[in-house]
């Protein structure tokens, strides 16, 4: 990423936004004024966060691509059904660490929790390489699951602290497209490395978040003070889940909860069932992992789309759209129409998967003020990763049913349409509540 692309984004962060070597003046605690953060070190933060993300995406999604050989290995004596149930458990933990990373976030600093995280993804995910039996596969994917999840809302509280409000739909949108990019790397990867070195390598390769990025962040990720310094001793009363469920927030977290449960369950149970539902629909292991390819290509590709529509239409309208372009794809999908609509219909599904639950992030920063983002964000996402949790296990149960693979293809399309339907209602019905919070970093 060139220094020049995030240029227009960057240059007005000393009006918009309080310096990260500095400290504000609030109304209980005076300062002599901040020290700007540099344009330079912006850029380095910014694209640090997305990297860790593409990680993160690459960690969550290598699942899928390991299916088939892990459901080939007679001494673990795996079934669809419990394949569903350890994918449900990365979910799991996503889910824990969501609901705990937003609200540690705002508490102790996005820095120590993103770097946290990212080395606790990072490390058991190698360590699921050496899983002697699937009892310790699970509980190492579950575990890992608990970093993955409390990561993005992490560094997308921390992006948002770092561009105006203006391009935060088009950042939030970036910073999400590394998920899919993750997972394009690792159904790219897997088609060549399973086949030569086996399914472990692919798990032995999140090694380069641990020794490349990881350090990276200790280097450039701006720290941010306690909630405690920021905002005086009543801050900790006046935030925390308990703030956003109760007015004037309720709706909105109701709201956003359920749409990040219905989004999340739509597009992770695609990536975690989408190379196996397509090799039972007849195609052999490397066409499989191409049709999770383009899934994956047109969430990274509908990235520039969907951030134009938020920062254009509004992050909300425009994932009410997203949404509902996912749902139709994915009925068309149950049609058995040519292959080459299949994969065109997958690239619309993952444009809208994918780019509603990048501007979930975008709909929710802009309707919360800065004080509660990351426990609003925490709460949206981690409340969506239910869905996430749901949907691999939904996916086994369905086909052990012998329902076939249209079945999990309908319920997705529901969980996309569900989504639609909840983001018109925000769009019309739900009105932002944001104030002046205080911005003091160093």
């Amino acid at each position: 990423m060139r220094q020049g692309t995030l240029e227009p984004m960057i240059s007005p962060i000393s009006d918009s936004v309080s310096g990260l070597t500095g400290q504000n003046h609030t109304d209980s605690a005076p300062s002599a004024g901040p020290k700007k953060l540099s344009q330079r070190k912006a850029v380095l933060a910014i694209l640090t966060c997305w990297l860790l993300v593409v990680f993160d995406g690459y960690d969550l999604i290598v699942y899928g691509t390991v299916q088939s050989s892990l459901l080939a290995m007679d001494d673990w004596g795996l079934t669809p059904t419990t394949m569903g149930t350890i994918g449900s458990l990365a979910f799991v933990g996503m889910m824990i660490g969501a609901l705990g990373a937003g609200r540690l976030a705002d508490a102790l600093g996005r820095r120590r929790t993103i770097l946290a995280c990212a080395m606790i993804f990072s490390t058991l995910t190698i360590l699921c390489a050496f899983a002697p039996n699937p009892v310790v596969f699970g509980l190492l994917r579950l575990l890992s699951g608990i970093g993955l999840g409390g990561l993005v809302p992490s560094a997308n509280a921390m992006v948002a602290e770092l561009v105006p409000d203006r391009w935060r739909s088009t950042m939030a949108t970036l910073m999400m497209s590394g998920v899919p990019i993750g997972g394009s790397i690792a159904a790219i990867t897997g088609i060549w490395v399973i086949p030569a070195f086996g399914w472990e390598m692919m798990f032995l390769l999140a090694i380069i978040a641990l020794v490349v990025v990881v350090p990276m962040g200790f280097r450039y990720l701006p720290e941010t003070l306690s909630f405690e310094h920021r905002s005086g001793p009543g801050a900790r009363r006046n935030s925390g889940f308990g703030q956003i469920l109760r007015a004037p927030y309720l709706r909105a977290s109701v709201l956003f909860a359920v749409a990040s449960l219905a989004i999340l369950f739509a597009w992770y149970g695609l990536g975690t069932w989408l190379p196996s539902l397509m090799e039972q629909a007849g195609y052999d292991l490397g066409s499989a992992l191409t049709f999770a390819l383009a899934l994956n290509l047109g969430a990274v590709g509908g990235s520039v789309i969907t951030a134009w529509a938020g920062d254009r239409f509004g992050a909300s309208p425009s994932s009410a759209v997203a949404a509902l372009v996912a749902g139709i794809a994915l009925a068309v999908i149950m049609t058995t129409p040519p292959v080459a609509v299949v994969y065109a219909m997958l690239i619309l599904a993952g444009v809208g998967t994918h780019g509603t639950a990048a501007l979930l992030i975008a709909a929710v920063a802009n309707h919360y003020p800065e004080h509660l983002r990351g426990t609003a964000l925490g709460w949206a996402m981690g409340m969506g990763r239910i869905g996430a949790v749901a949907a691999p296990q939904v996916g086994g149960l369905l086909l052990a049913s012998g329902l076939g693979v249209n079945s999990n293809f309908l319920v997705f399309a529901l969980g996309a349409a569900l989504a639609a339907v909840l983001f018109g209602v925000i769009t019309f019905r739900v009105k932002p509540v944001v104030g002046s919070a205080p911005r003091a970093v160093k």
